[in-house]
């Protein structure tokens, strides 16, 4: 169903993206211990992350189509590629770790004027 600014929803929408959330943090816990405690599992926890975020990012994407022309639909996009940047730099890790981290908290928690703001 579509409302009048364009959203469109579905039954369970809500439950399946914080499903997806659920697998997401675990990802970030994962990719947490390798960064600070270098323990192994790039692959893998970097692998939970990206899958569960696709499937966030396309559940919101599909939901509101003015996504990808949004603070937060740019934003997110800039966070897939400095998070494959992450994964695969292991000298610049740790730094650019923490500024992803900030990045999206500060990005999700922006007030709606912020992260919905049309940017072209």
């Amino acid at each position: 169903m579509r409302d009048q600014d364009g959203h469109r929803d579905f039954r369970g929408r809500g439950l399946l993206i914080n499903i997806l959330r659920v697998f997401h943090i675990a990802g970030l816990a994962g990719m947490s211990a390798v960064v600070l405690a270098n323990a192994s599992g790039v692959a893998h926890w970097g692998g939970l992350m990206l899958v569960s975020g696709l499937g966030i990012v396309a559940l919101d994407a599909w939901a509101n189509p003015l996504y990808f022309r949004q603070a937060k639909g740019l934003g997110t996009l800039l966070k897939l590629v400095l998070v494959m940047l992450l994964a695969s730099w292991e000298a610049g890790r740790q730094p650019l770790f923490w500024f992803v981290l900030v990045f999206s908290v500060a990005l999700s928690h922006a007030p709606s004027r912020i992260r919905h703001r049309q940017m072209f």
